[in-house]
């Protein structure tokens, strides 16, 4: 199995991880979708989504300002204003997808329209198009709503649900259906790559999946609740939500003597930000990784 030669990768995760890993597999153009997790409240998205409950269009435009090939693309798609203006706090991204939403069909279609307009081939599909919210159950049986508290909580909860229950994006389970090759993460474990796990039909969609499954770790730590987790109880986690064991190989620099599936580490980070991975090495070890399963099968 060689990137190269796959017909079709999914990868799902949330903003800046799933950014990278899209940015990385670029040259796969159509082969490629995005899954996006789309239960963020906080920042730009947050002030959207508290005056138009709509879904969290942060993580979609973080995604499509990584896959542009111009900068000023990106810039313009990230600019935030400020100041005394009345759209002070607001992402012109943000904006713009929430307003190609409201003139579209459904929100897929709104992003795929943008897709186009910026020359983009990577397909991005938001998990679901029903806004919904992140809830974690702590082992005091409090529920605590919403990403930010979530990611702040002092200790890891018990378990993790949406506030309804989200309907998958129909092309979202055709192409994880498809593919053969799927990877969730890298990114904020609980808030960035478990939302779309959550979904009922995309669970069953990754349980039922002839693809491999690939589970790419952080380069640090978190500072939330997720960063005292070893690569096996992110696992096990993983396997209590979805409700079976999804995941064939782990990359990782925190090699885990408890877990079976193969692991591959020397991962390195950007020369820029440390806890983001160095694209060519993360190329490198994921084909190598790949190569590994291979021979397993």
């Amino acid at each position: 199995m060689q990137l190269s030669t796959l017909k079709r990768v999914t990868a799902i995760g949330g903003g800046h991880g799933l950014g990278r890993v899209l940015s990385s597999l670029r040259f796969l153009k159509h082969r490629l979708v995005g899954v996006v997790t789309t239960t963020d409240n906080g920042g730009a998205t947050g002030l959207l989504r508290q005056s138009h409950d709509c879904i969290a269009w942060g993580d979609i435009r973080n995604c499509l300002s990584q896959l542009v090939e111009q900068p000023l693309a990106a810039q313009v798609l990230n600019y935030r204003f400020s100041g005394d203006d009345p759209l002070a706090g607001h992402n012109f991204g943000n904006l713009l997808l929430h307003t190609l939403d409201q003139v579209s069909a459904r929100p897929s279609d709104g992003i795929h329209l943008l897709s186009r307009l910026l020359n983009v081939d990577t397909r991005l599909l938001p998990m679901s198009e029903c806004p919904t919210d992140l809830i974690a159950l702590t082992h005091d049986d409090i529920e605590c709503h919403g990403e930010i508290l979530i990611d702040n909580l002092p200790h890891l909860p018990r378990s993790l649900k949406l506030t309804n229950d989200a309907i998958a994006t129909p092309e979202v389970l055709q192409h994880i259906k498809k593919s053969e090759l799927v990877i969730l993460g890298p990114g904020s474990f609980l808030t960035s790559v478990l939302p779309p796990l959550l979904v009922p039909k995309i669970g069953a969609a990754l349980a039922s999946t002839k693809a491999r499954v690939v589970f790419i770790d952080n380069l640090v730590h978190e500072k939330g609740p997720a960063g005292t987790m070893s690569v096996g109880d992110k696992l096990k986690f993983i396997e209590q939500h979805v409700g079976a064991p999804i995941i064939d190989a782990v990359l990782t620099n925190f090699t885990d003597t408890s877990v079976s599936i193969p692991q591959l580490g020397e991962l390195k980070s950007d020369h820029d930000v440390h806890y983001r991975h160095d694209t060519h090495v993360l190329l490198t070890q994921l084909e190598q990784l790949l190569g590994q399963l291979k021979t397993a099968a």
